[in-house]
Formats: structure tokens, C-alpha cells, sequence
């Protein structure tokens, strides 16, 4: 099944807002009912695709002359445009077309992309990898116009191998999550990355992008699951990881994670695993406030026991309900809500209960208070469901936007405030005022993720209006010490905060390795770093 092509995932999971939320919206942020209903797939016009004869029989001939593998018809073209982003969606709502790909082409492995890159490269045609679809970041297209090639991985789905004694699989990157973990799961073992892009996204594109999963607390991050990997460039192959650790020199892996398709297309992966959890318990916890619940996390992290999943929301993400998307605004009777934390514990029954009985003695000693299971389950049931949220405010009229940042934890309740300022700031100038919320997403044993939504209304041109919005926000991330994305990644949306970040130097560097790997510039233009 392909994602709805203006919104998120599977159009049958879509539900109108209850007429309780849409009144506040209307009463609280000014939302006014949408103009217009968006654009069926049917009366958006997508020009023909301005790939030549030449160009399209040297991809063919890439992928073994299967000329179903070569798409230029406007459905597959329109489905393959940007990604899922608010602007995104917002464009294509209004059948904004700017970005769609001259051609998809789907490879079955490793040789057939070396061979489509050698073709693109031989007709100067910008190539983009294209896994589940779900960046948010402008990961998706070109940061410069003209025709270009998107590449979907969705044939490259097999387990390749399974070693059960150093607890390893090796996978192809077109596989989706669940279809990983389905694979996996039949020998009895996880990788335990549950995003909320999980139902969608690829593996490829978690380590494209150095995504975090919800139980990160537990499993890690998608970076450091990842033993070795195999990446197509024009210029060859690049083989890494022969074993877990290396004093070989600096690790090549690192260049590839993260790298968003700006230097190669990822064409397998070598991943830890982990024997399927007998026990899956998850709970919940209120704290006086922000501050207070956030020590709490910090001792879990820093001293154990650490559970598998770790969260917690801000008094207004806590009274909102973001926390359980399938419950939105039954906290808004509560006159004290406080913060909730969402507490996961997976493993087995002896490891489970040990864990969760030292976490409750210091959530409590921290001033916690237990608020059963009822709490987490309920997260546990909603947590990939916010996305279909975001559709519903869309459809309503409101603008809803997330972004996400990390840093230290003494530098944590500066960047929170910062970021609430800005946001509030620039959209209340703008004469439309929001609602921003928060939760810690991920812990460390140094620092935390910040994951903010906004809420407001959309009004006279929402693309702009939330454009300048999210450069404020960049703006304050980088001034009070956070960096400028924690698993959302660069894109082209984060791309001129992120060469701030990295400083000229840094950027040389990766200009560097890109000219080495890709001289042409074809991969990703303009995706991390800016175009040439």
C-alpha cells in the first residue's frame, strides 16, 4: 500500500477532530474553517515528465531492461514528491507540483543501483534515494531546480543473513519496519527502533537520517544499531564494519550515517538484535511540573535503572493529551494534570520487574507520583497516531507543526524557554497566536532530546507564515546550545543552521568526501549541504 499522497500513511486511519477541539481551536487560536477542500489526485496537473529517450532507455538498461521499473506516469511521479513535512502536505493540498521527478526507477540490488547511478551520471540527471517517504525535513528534493531521478528502494527488501551467535542481521534498505521486524521476528528477535514514522519508513532511511525510536532509553538509536554498511557511490562501492569495534582509523560508518543520500545510496545494513521481549509493561507517572519530572529523567539516565521507554511532557502537552493522541482533550477538565511521564519497561519477566521496581523507588523519591498503567497503555495503543492528527488539524483549518532539538543537561531549561519564545513570539506577531507543547523524547546519560508541536492558525499563506516561525526557532536553537536537529535530520529545511553548526571547516571536510564519492554533485543536491 502507498501512503496517502497529500497526508499521512493509510487513508482508512483518518478521523475528523471531535467538534469539542475544533471549537477550542476556533475559540482559543482564531482557526477559521479551511477555503477550499484539497486537490484530488485527479485534478492536480503534472506536466510530462521531461526525461529524454536517451536518459530513460540507459535506466532502463540499469535495471535489467524491466521498463515497468522506469516510471514517468503522473501518479507515480506525484507520489514520489517531497516528502511529509506541514509545508509539504500544504502544497500539495494546493497541487503544487514544483518538485516532482522527472522519472522513478526501482532497482533490485546493489549492482542495479551502481548501474542507474552510472546512467544518471552519464546524462547529468540529480538523483534522490526515496525509501518510505516520510522526511519531514525537505529531505526529498533537490535544493535546486530541474529535473531530477527518484529512486525507490521498495524492491530491495530481503533478510540477507541472520547470525544468531553474534546477534546480527543483515538487511536490505527498502525493507519497512514492521516488515523488518516481521522478518526477524520469526527467529525470535528485534531491532527495537519504533519511531513514529515506524508503519512507514525504511531502514534505509533510518540510517540516512540517524533516526531515534521511542524506546530509545532501552535499544539506543538507529546509529548505533548499525555494525556495517554497504553504500553505491558513482565513483564505486564502499564496504565498512568487519567487526563491532574498530581502532582502524576513523570510522567510514560515521560519514554514511546521517548523510541523507548527499554522498551514496545505502544498500544494506548489518544491525544488532535482540531476543523479542517476553514482558511489555508501560506506565505512567505525574509530576508537579516541567522542571521537577525532568530531574527525575535525568536521574534514571545518568544512574539507572533505565527503563526502555523514557518520556515525558510539558504542563501543556500534559492538560492537551498530545501525550495519547486517541484521547486528545480528555485532560482538559483536569485542574491538575501536572506533567506526565510515560514509563516502558521490555525484557524478560525477571529483568522487567527489577528495572521497574528501582525506577519507581526514584521517580517517587524525585516526586513522582505512580498514575498506574492506564497512562502508558494508552501511548503504548496511540504512539504512531499523531500523524493522522496533524491531517485532522490540517483539514480543520490549523497550522501543526513539530520540531525537535537536543543538548545538555545544564543547558536543557535555557533551550526549552528559548524555543517557546520564539515560536509564541513570531507566530503572535503575526497575529496568530499558538499553542506550543514539549516533551522529553529521549534521554542520555549527558543530555536529552526537546520534541515541540505547535498548533495555531494557518493564516493568509501558512507555508510562510510557519517558515518564519521555524527560523526563529533555528535561530534561538543555535544560541542557547542545542543543535539544530536530533533525529529529523538536515534535509533542506535545516541545511543553513546546520553549516552553522558545523562551522566552515566541518563543512569543507564533508565537501570534500562528497567530491571524492560524487564529483558530479548529483546525489541529493542542495540535501545537507548546500548545492554547488
Amino acid at each position: 500500500m502507498d501512503m496517502l499522497f497529500n497526508g499521512w500513511g493509510d487513508p482508512a486511519r483518518a478521523t475528523p477532530l471531535p467538534d469539542t477541539v475544533t471549537g477550542l481551536l476556533r475559540e482559543l487560536l482564531g482557526v477559521a474553517p479551511r477555503e477550499a477542500a484539497p486537490l484530488p489526485p485527479e485534478e492536480i496537473h503534472v506536466p510530462e515528465s521531461p526525461l529524454g529517450p536517451d536518459a530513460r532507455r540507459a535506466l532502463e538498461a540499469a535495471v535489467g531492461n524491466r521498463a515497468h521499473d522506469v516510471r514517468t506516469d503522473a501518479e507515480s511521479r506525484l507520489r514520489h514528491t517531497r516528502g511529509k513535512s506541514t509545508p509539504d502536505l500544504l502544497r500539495m493540498r494546493t497541487g503544487d507540483v514544483t518538485d516532482t521527478p522527472a522519472a522513478v526507477v526501482l532497482p533490485d540490488g546493489h549492482d542495479e543501483v551502481l548501474a542507474v547511478l552510472a546512467a544518471c551520471a552519464e546524462h547529468r540527471l540529480p538523483l534522490v534515494p526515496f525509501g518510505g517517504g516520510t522526511s519531514v525535513v525537505g529531505g526529498l528534493a533537490p535544493g535546486r531546480p530541474g529535473p531530477f531521478v527518484a529512486l525507490d528502494l521498495r524492491r530491495m527488501n530481503r533478510l540477507f543473513d541472520l547470525d544468531e551467535v553474534s546477534r546480527t542481521a543483515t538487511l536490505q534498505p527498502g525493507l519497512r519496519a514492521p516488515e523488518a521486524e516481521a522478518l526477524l521476528g520469526e527467529h525470535g528477535y528485534t531491532l527495537g527502533h519504533f519511531p513514529q514514522s515506524y508503519e512507514w519508513a525504511t531502514l534505509g532511511g533510518f540510517a540516512a537520517t540517524r533516526s531515534s525510536g521511542q524506546a530509545s532509553a532501552g535499544y539506543g538509536r538507529f546509529d548505533e544499531m548499525v555494525l556495517g554498511l554497504t553504500l553505491a557511490t558513482p565513483e564505486g562501492t564502499l564496504d565498512t564494519g568487519r567487526a563491532p569495534r574498530s581502532a582502524a582509523g576513523p570510522d567510514l560508518r560515521q560519514l554514511v550515517l546521517g548523510s541523507e543520500g548527499a554522498f551514496g545510496v545505502i544498500t544494506s545494513v548489518t544491525v544488532r538484535v535482540r531476543p523479542l521481549p517476553k514482558v511489555r509493561r508501560y506506565e505512567g507517572w505525574r509530576f508537579a511540573s516541567f522542571d521537577q519530572g525532568a530531574a527525575a529523567l535525568r536521574r534514571l539516565a545518568q544512574d539507572g535503572p533505565r527503563p526502555t521507554v523514557l518520556r515525558l511532557s510539558d504542563e501543556t502537552e500534559t492538560l492537551i493529551g498530545l501525550a495519547q493522541p486517541d484521547a486528545i482533550g480528555a485532560s482538559l477538565e483536569r485542574q491538575d494534570a501536572g506533567c506526565l511521564a510515560v514509563v516502558g519497561f521490555e525484557g524478560t519477566a525477571e529483568d522487567t520487574a527489577h528495572r521497574r521496581e528501582g525506577a519507581a523507588a526514584v521517580l517517587g523519591d524525585s516526586g513522582g507520583t505512580f498514575a498506574g498503567p492506564e497512562p502508558g497503555e494508552r501511548w503504548a495503543h496511540g504512539r504512531y497516531s499523531a500523524p493522522y492528527l496533524r491531517d485532522s488539524l490540517l483539514d480543520a483549518g490549523a497550522l501543526a507543526e513539530t520540531l525537535e532539538t537536543a543538548a545538555y543537561w545544564s543547558r536543557l531549561p535555557a533551550l526549552y524557554a528559548a524555543v517557546r519564545e520564539a515560536l509564541t513570539a513570531t507566530l503572535t506577531e503575526a497575529g496568530t497566536p499558538p499553542l506550543v507543547m514539549c516533551h522529553i523524547s529521549h534521554v542520555y546519560e549527558n543530555g536529552a532530546s526537546l520534541y515541540f508541536t505547535v498548533v495555531s492558525a494557518q493564516g493568509e499563506d501558512a507555508v510562510a507564515h510557519w517558515a518564519r516561525a521555524k527560523h526563529a526557532a533555528n535561530d534561538a536553537i543555535l544560541a542557547a546550545g542545542g543543535t539544530i536537529t536530533h533525529h529529523h535530520a538536515v534535509g533542506t529545511d535545516h541545511r543553513d543552521w546546520y553549516v552553522r553548526e558545523a562551522g566552515p571547516l566541518g563543512v569543507e571536510a564533508l565537501r570534500a568526501v562528497k567530491r571524492v564519492w560524487d564529483p558530479a554533485g548529483l546525489l541529493s543536491p542542495g540535501v545537507l549541504l548546500p548545492a554547488d
